[in-house]
Formats: structure tokens, sequence, C-alpha cells
């Protein structure tokens, strides 16, 4: 891992923040900051994704299989795109697709933006409490920066989208750029997750996971804490997550 950082060096620099000036200490306790996914973990948009691939590959003629659902949930577009192009055999490229997913997920997000029950309480406590806190997400900049208006982007010091690191999840790239542009160490940092994607990027960052599974269930492990929603996870929690490594 100590490796792995300086090389996302350079990288964390083009990192666009959601807000300015440097974050607040954690008042001397370890935990050091607080990394949150988006999609289904902060708001209720998992189905939203679905919906959207469902429609666009009806619009071309290729119906999906409700179970390659989890396979899709959670990966990164190139990924779950890419599959859906091979399972259905649609003639489209992948970056057209791509685009027409994108346009197809603003437009479900226009009207309303569901949150999950717990994530406005749990935002407002990190912010209060000037934790770091930094939204992660395998989604694109475009959808990320609509998201951020809903979910206060006073909130975050820092967002990370799928299409600003060289590998996003489920690879540690994008949780490292965050610890990078904090200043903080991934061993020490929390992170919310609600798929097995997420949970192996924050993982081979070297973070500790607290999972809120969505679509598919996920199973406790070392450093990775299983929770029914975002209604169990409060800063009290958190702490004693850090707490337990001593």
């Amino acid at each position: 891992m100590t490796s792995t950082v300086p090389a996302l060096d350079a990288l964390s620099q083009s990192l666009r923040p959601a807000r300015t000036g440097k974050p607040r200490p954690a008042g001397g306790s370890t935990l050091q900051a607080v990394f949150l996914d988006m999609d289904g973990t902060l708001v209720d948009t998992e189905g939203f994704w679905w919906d959207v691939e469902v429609e666009v590959f009806a619009s071309l003629g290729h119906p999906l299989d409700d179970s390659w659902r989890h396979v899709v949930v959670g990966g990164p577009m190139t990924r779950s795109a890419g599959f859906l192009i091979e399972a259905t055999g649609a003639d489209i490229p992948l970056a057209e697709l791509t685009v027409l997913l994108n346009d197809g997920f603003e437009d479900r997000i226009a009207d309303a933006l569901p949150l999950m029950p717990g994530a406005a309480r749990l935002l407002a406590e990190l912010s209060e409490n000037g934790i770091p806190t930094a939204l992660v997400s395998a989604s694109h900049r475009r959808i990320i920066d609509r998201v951020l208006a809903s979910l206060g982007p006073q909130h975050f010091a820092l967002s990370v989208a799928g299409d600003e690191v060289p590998r996003t999840k489920p690879h540690p790239d994008p949780y490292l750029a965050a610890a990078v542009a904090l200043g903080v160490d991934p061993l020490w940092c929390a992170v919310v997750e609600d798929t097995a994607t997420g949970v192996a990027s924050a993982e081979a960052a070297g973070c500790h996971v607290v999972a809120v599974p969505s679509v598919a269930p996920i199973e406790a492990a070392v450093r990775r804490t299983v929770v029914p929603s975002l209604e169990a996870v409060d800063l009290t929690f958190l702490h004693s997550l850090m707490t337990e490594m001593r």
C-alpha cells in the first residue's frame, strides 16, 4: 500500500473538492476520516440504475434477465455496461451506451432523489463534529455533481468520481486517492458501502468497512462490520470501530 499511495499523489491534485478550506481535525480521535459511497448507500438509487438499463436495452430490442442485476450492481459503468452488451449481444458501442445510461439516470433523479434512512442525520453529525468526509463513487462526475446538490456539498471535503481515477471500484484507487487528498491514513478511515464491489475496493485500500447491503447480502469479516441500515451508524459507532483496532 505504501508504494501505491505516492503513485496517486498527482491524481489527488486534480480531484475536485466539494467545498473549499482545509478539513478540521477529528479532535484527537484515531478516526481520521469517513468515506461514503453514493448509490444505494446515501441515496436510494440502485433500483434507478437497473430500471434505466432495462429501458435502454429494451429500446435496443434486448430484454434483460433479472438475475443479471446482481452482476451489475455497484460496479463501474464500463464493467456493468460491458457485461450487458456481451450478455445480450446488443450492437452498440460502449461509449454510446454509457451516454444513454447516464442520460436516463439524470432524467430519473430530476424530480426526486430519495435518501436512504439515516443518511441526512449521519451527514449532519459528521459535519457538525468536524470529521473529514469524502463522497467516493463509481458513478461519473456528471452524476455525482447532480446528486451532491441534493445531499449538500457542504457535508463533504472531497468527492471522487469513477471517471477520475485510473481504476475504479473494486480496485483500491478511489479510496486511496481520497485518503491522499485529505492527508489521512486509510488504516484509520471508516468506509460505508452497500455492495460487494465497493467493499472490495475499500478493503483493498486498507480501510475499515461498514457494509449496509442494498441488493445482495454481504457477510461480516475482519475489519468489516455489517449493519441493517444507516440508522445503526453514528459517530459513536464509527469511533468504536477504531477503538477496537488499538
